[in-house]
């Protein structure tokens, strides 16, 4: 008789992931939360209609292991119609910024909202005409610089 494989069996592999809906999209939020990122790694590609992030992600599928690990990821949203910002000084080019977790407020016929909010009180609005966002791990896990794991108090 043989084991069921276990997920602490898995070699680290690069994350690919999705989100089309609000289930999803908490899965996305998770695994971003803490990420830190230069606000000069953040685009809007009008033509494309695409808001890309390149970040900073802390490996919250690894912190139970007790690593401190993080890994360069992209953060895309397609089908953008608009990008706002709030309490971002967006002229401060060494300004480093990050990402506490990500919201949806659906609008009307598949549209939406969808909000990026950061450390400081400060946060990116993207209006949306459907859901679509993915994350995509592009480098190999590094240490990170604080060797800790990111804490929230209460």
């Amino acid at each position: 008789m043989t084991e069921d494989a276990r997920f602490e069996d898995a070699q680290p592999a690069p994350l690919r992931l999705r989100a089309m809906d609000a289930d999803d999209l908490q899965v996305v939020s998770s695994l971003v939360q803490d990420a830190v990122f230069p606000i000069t790694e953040m685009t809007w590609q009008r033509s494309q209609r695409r808001f890309a992030i390149l970040l900073n992600r802390f490996r919250w599928e690894d912190a139970a292991r007790g690593r401190a690990e993080r890994v360069q990821s992209v953060l895309a949203i397609e089908d953008v119609q608009t990008v706002k910002t709030q309490a971002i000084d967006r002229d401060d080019k060494d300004l480093v910024l990050s990402l506490l977790s990500i919201t949806l407020e659906p609008g009307e016929d598949g549209t939406g909202r969808v909000i990026l909010w950061l450390a400081g009180d400060g946060a990116i609005a993207v209006d949306v005409e459907t859901l679509e966002i993915s994350l995509r791990d592009v480098t190999r896990p590094y240490l990170a610089p604080s060797g800790k794991v990111p804490r929230h108090e209460d």
